[in-house]
């Protein structure tokens, strides 16, 4: 079977423009959490908090002409895969075009400009809408944005699964690899979901945190959205191997299930088989996982489900497990969650620092594991896996390892 790697990597979110100004502050402990910007305090329930990209132009990014076609979630898909492919040193010229692919988990598409245009045609009464609103607000318009830019030819789509949107981005660009279709491939998430309208349909569920996150934690109140991306670029060992590429990490193993239940309430059950297909998918035992990226949104129910879950497949390892989540510092970034957190995962393995679950009051008994709170640790990790589960019952995780 062949070896998949990771030799690139980009991001933005709220906890700065490039990955490793992103990976610094989750090292540090600091929360991009805060008042929302751009919508008046009173027009949410809550009292407006997120974690947005903040101090960023897109003129900055974009000249006028390519900024016309870009809904914020393409914008930072751009300049996530920018930043990896620069790292990565690959080349798409010739045959490598359409050995390519592009594969871009996102959750919800281009809300600014659905909300602008609604804001228009209900609010203000407007006829006339702006020409390029459909391919603004696509859900494939990162992927095809990315793959023109680049020039890449080969199979290129995104992937919309909720919060599990970038994991099953991961999974479906790594088996294309595997199975010779490609050998390379662009992949990640993006999400730009801080809108009146996302922020009200959150609230009528009554899952948002009016005061912060706080995963695991007695207490906990609920989720912060958040909004960003996080994009890679993977290849085949040999590929990396043969143009003397730097090798961030190895992407080991996948796993996806459905927990064929209830819409929303997660399944302990579910989450376990996912984790359990990404062990064995990667021939990893449990002993051998040394970090969990946890999915750990804050929420009573799914801090809860996911430490039965990680009882489940870990058994009595699961005690020597350090577990964290990073939501607290970039927020429930949606569809980009798992691509913003593969940040944290690979940085735990190539640097040996595991962040912290910030904003942690205390242990609740439900959720009885090491959460790592509150202060980064320092620990050798030479594997881990980041979970990802969404609304719907679906369930992504990915394996990574030191590497080789």
């Amino acid at each position: 079977m062949r070896r998949i790697v990771i030799t690139g990597m980009g991001a933005i979110c709220a906890l700065g423009h490039d990955a490793p100004s992103v990976w610094k502050a989750m090292t540090e402990g600091r929360s991009g959490i805060g008042p929302i910007h751009h919508i008046q305090p009173g027009q949410l329930r809550n009292g407006g908090i997120a974690a947005e990209v903040v101090n960023y132009d897109p003129a900055n990014f974009f000249d006028e002409a390519r900024r016309s076609l870009l809904d914020p979630f393409s914008e930072y898909a751009l300049i996530a895969a920018r930043e990896a492919i620069q790292q990565s040193g690959i080349s798409f010229e010739g045959e490598a075009a359409s050995r390519t692919a592009v594969v871009i988990g996102t959750g919800v598409g281009g809300e600014t400009t659905r909300d602008d245009l609604y804001e228009r045609l209900y609010g203000e009464h407007q006829g006339r809408f702006h020409p390029l609103g459909i391919v603004r607000m696509m859900m494939n318009a990162p992927a095809s944005q990315v793959s023109m830019v680049h020039g890449i030819t080969g199979p290129s789509f995104v992937v919309a699964s909720a919060c599990a949107s970038s994991n099953h981005a991961f999974a479906q660009a790594a088996m294309m690899i595997r199975s010779g279709l490609v050998d390379a491939a662009v992949v990640g998430g993006t999400e730009a979901c801080i809108t009146l309208g996302t922020l009200r349909a959150w609230e009528a569920m009554r899952v948002l945190a009016p005061d912060t996150c706080r995963p695991f934690s007695q207490g906990r109140r609920g989720l912060v959205l958040g909004e960003g991306a996080a994009m890679y670029v993977i290849e085949t060992l040999e590929s990396a191997q043969q143009r003397g590429a730097e090798i961030i990490c190895e992407l080991v193993g996948t796993g996806m299930s459905s927990d064929a239940g209830d819409i929303a309430a997660p399944s302990d059950i579910g989450a376990a088989a996912a984790m359990n297909m990404a062990l064995r998918d990667g021939g990893l035992s449990p002993d051998q996982v040394d970090y969990i990226n946890a999915h750990g949104t804050g929420t009573v129910a799914n801090d809860s489900t996911e430490t039965r879950a990680i009882h489940r497949v870990f058994g009595e390892h699961a005690r020597e497990l350090w577990i964290s989540s990073t939501k607290p510092m970039h927020g429930h970034a949606l569809g980009a969650g798992g691509a913003l957190e593969l940040v944290a995962t690979i940085g735990a393995i190539h640097d040996g620092i595991v962040p912290p679950t910030l904003n942690y009051l205390g242990p609740d008994p439900a959720c009885d594991l090491d959460y790592v709170p509150n202060e980064a640790r320092e620990r050798k990790v030479d594997v881990a896996i980041s979970n990802s589960f969404a609304f719907g019952g679906l369930n992504a995780v990915v394996a990574v390892r030191r590497a080789p």
